[in-house]
């Protein structure tokens, strides 16, 4: 599947599943070239007490999440993952220890991966609020 890199991945999403459904991801469930990668129905991610729960709007494609589908990068998360390194999205849940953010905070995240999903949870310390005028897809 080619995706326009101007597509948020929340419209992509919602253009294959209705959105009252379980969360949907995109899977890489062994390494291989993107047209391998699956849409899925998972768990909503559990956050940890220094996290952020994200409601993805947008994510970020970059040649790195090309190299981590197919095991060429220098870390390879456990299978099944959801690749995507970036994501801009409003915080639906904070961990105890966050006192820098709050649930409908616009906001960009650096993730590693997990970002080609309707939500990921984040480190509260790679989040950072997005300007007022800036939108989710440019702030991904």
């Amino acid at each position: 599947m080619l995706i326009d890199p101007k597509t948020c991945i929340s419209d992509l999403i919602g253009h294959y599943w209705k959105r009252n459904s379980p969360m949907k991801a995109l899977l890489c469930k062994a390494f291989g070239p993107a047209d391998t990668l699956v849409l899925e129905n998972v768990d909503s991610p559990v956050i940890k007490k220094n996290e952020i729960l994200l409601d993805v709007q947008a994510a970020g494609v970059n040649f790195p999440d090309t190299l981590i589908i197919e095991g060429k990068y220098q870390f390879k998360p456990p299978f099944p993952f959801s690749p995507g390194g970036e994501a801009a999205g409003i915080i639906s849940q904070v961990g105890e220890k966050i006192t820098h953010l709050k649930p409908g905070d616009r906001v960009m995240a650096l993730t590693g991966w997990g970002s080609f999903a309707e939500q990921v949870a984040v480190a509260g310390y790679n989040v950072l609020p997005i300007p007022e005028a800036m939108d989710f897809t440019t702030a991904a």
